[in-house]
């Protein structure tokens, strides 16, 4: 089977992150694998990303408050196995809001039945735990969650090219606060003189909805109010 690359869309400003180099490089793909290249605005760069499941994983952390950045493979371990050392990179790595990194491993669920697969997971997860590091494994039944996984994709997409500072979202809502619960038609209308746009206040967190019905045009948005947990959480058990 061939391997396939395929990028996202991109019609915004040029990036400005900062750069970053893969703690490992694809020298001869192979496989049926989809790589591409995904226009990070949380990263302001490039993302590279192997796998759909993994592109699944990229559009939740663009959307969730919780995480400030993300890397894609972004460093490589050496973890006993037995008498062994055996060398492991991580799909991400988050940085949290408070700071905090999380090492990330995406995969199927079907291949986590594999008896391979768990030995060699375990032994990296106990390793990584004594080292002080957080360790979480993600999986198609949590990255795929519908209609989750479809609307965030909705938002990203609708969302402006450009970010807008806090600071600006934060003034425009200030304007308005008194209209919320307001449609999304109706926040379209009334932001529709700005560069500011609902989809984006989203995005950051100042707004919400609900996630698990289609979203619509006349889904209801409320203001995030300070103490509020963030609109949604990728997996259960863990604080992003």
């Amino acid at each position: 089977m061939s391997t396939r690359t395929r990028m996202e869309p991109w019609s915004g400003h040029a990036f400005d992150g900062q750069p970053h180099e893969r703690a490992r490089q694809v020298v001869r793909p192979t496989g049926g694998i989809v790589r591409g290249k995904f226009p990070s605005r949380k990263n302001g760069r490039m993302v590279h990303h192997e796998g759909m499941l993994e592109l699944d994983a990229i559009f939740l952390f663009e959307a969730s408050p919780r995480i400030l950045e993300y890397r894609e493979q972004p460093i490589t371990i050496i973890y006993p196995d037995g008498p062994r050392l055996r060398r492991y990179t991580p799909d991400f790595e988050l940085t949290l809001c408070t700071g905090e990194g999380v090492l990330i491993e995406v995969k199927p669920r079907s291949r986590l039945v594999d008896a391979a697969i768990q030995h060699k997971l375990n032994c990296i997860t106990t390793y990584l735990r004594r080292s002080g590091k957080r360790f979480v494994i993600l999986d198609d039944t949590t990255l795929r969650l519908e209609p989750r996984q479809s609307n965030l994709r909705d938002i990203y997409h609708r969302a402006s090219r450009v970010r807008q500072t806090m600071a600006a979202y934060r003034a425009a809502l200030d304007r308005y606060a008194s209209q919320f619960p307001l449609s999304i038609s109706s926040a379209l209308r009334i932001f529709g003189n700005s560069k500011i746009d609902p989809y984006s206040m989203l995005l950051v967190g100042l707004l919400h909805c609900d996630l698990e019905q289609p979203i619509t045009h006349d889904t209801p948005l409320h203001l995030t109010k300070e103490g509020d947990d963030a609109w949604f959480c990728i997996t259960p058990g863990y604080d992003f």
